[in-house]
């Protein structure tokens, strides 16, 4: 009976049958689409940075401006600065050939007030390790550069919190 209904309605099967794979194809690929679109931006599907600056100063800002924003450095160098806010924080400014910021590195020892959560600067948490240390990294290539937040194992922890230009 059913090679009958085939035989009578062929365009109508045919075009049901293709509509249907359709269907299934669609909704099958579907979340594929949705994931590829969100991991073209930033790590978490956010296009731009989160922590873009630290007390100022950004990556691309001269070595001048960047003196003038964080005060005078504990050790003065031409590719890198060291500056100690407290016995608790500390900066690394390094510079490229034309002397502008090309990355930051913020450290947060044990003690340490307003170390910003990891959300706020990666966009959620860090990847925990068996050892009870922790890091994530997120690119941002429309805003040239990458971010990553890490942790130390131990009682006492250091948070390293580092921006960098992404050479292109």
């Amino acid at each position: 009976m059913s090679l009958l209904y085939l035989r009578l309605f062929p365009n109508r099967v045919a075009t049901l049958f293709f509509m249907i794979a359709a269907v299934f194809i669609f909704l099958a690929t579907t979340p594929l689409i949705a994931k590829a679109q969100r991991s073209k931006a930033g790590g978490d599907g956010v296009e731009q940075p989160l922590f873009g600056e630290f007390k100022g100063v950004r990556i691309g800002m001269t070595a001048d401006e960047a003196r003038k924003k964080l005060g005078s450095p504990h050790d003065k160098g031409d590719d890198v600065d060291i500056f100690v806010f407290n016995d608790n924080q500390g900066a690394q400014v390094y510079y490229d050939k034309a002397k502008t910021v090309m990355a930051i590195s913020i450290d947060f020892s044990n003690g340490a007030s307003d170390i910003p959560l990891p959300k706020a600067v990666v966009g959620g948490e860090p990847d925990a390790r068996a050892d009870g240390s922790a890091f994530r990294m997120v690119r941002y290539p429309k805003a040239g550069y990458w971010i990553s937040y890490s942790k130390t194992a131990g009682a006492s922890p250091t948070i390293t919190i580092t921006m960098q230009k992404i050479d292109q």
